[in-house]
């Protein structure tokens, strides 16, 4: 079996809130060794960065659609009465909603 040389030192400051954390991290996953864990983290640690401007429409989908969902219920509670316009307005509504929903997920899936 090869021995793995690491000749070259790294250093980087932590605050004491940063380096708890870390502790925490390590205990989780039962290590001790700080050096095998932050190289374990540096070389093969995930980062996601999550664009925020999905997630937003997604919002104002679900509000649109709740805001139409509301005028219909309330206009049907006033006249007795729905039309199908107003049912398919509603469905096409949804619709987009669930189609941007799947959107997102299909993304954060492939991360």
């Amino acid at each position: 079996m090869v021995k793995r040389q690491r000749d070259i030192q790294l250093h980087f400051m932590v605050s004491p809130e940063e380096r708890g954390m870390i502790n925490e991290k390590m205990a989780s996953i039962g290590t001790k060794n700080m050096g095998a864990y932050l190289r374990k983290m540096a070389v093969d640690g995930l980062i996601i960065h999550l664009h925020t401007a999905d997630v937003r429409e997604l919002v104002r989908l679900l509000r649109v659609t709740s805001n139409s969902l509301n005028q219909l219920t309330k206009r049907v509670h006033e006249t007795g009465s729905i039309y199908g316009e107003d049912i398919e307005d509603l469905q096409k509504s949804y619709d987009r909603l669930w189609g941007a929903a799947e959107e997102i997920m299909l993304r954060l899936a492939a991360i």
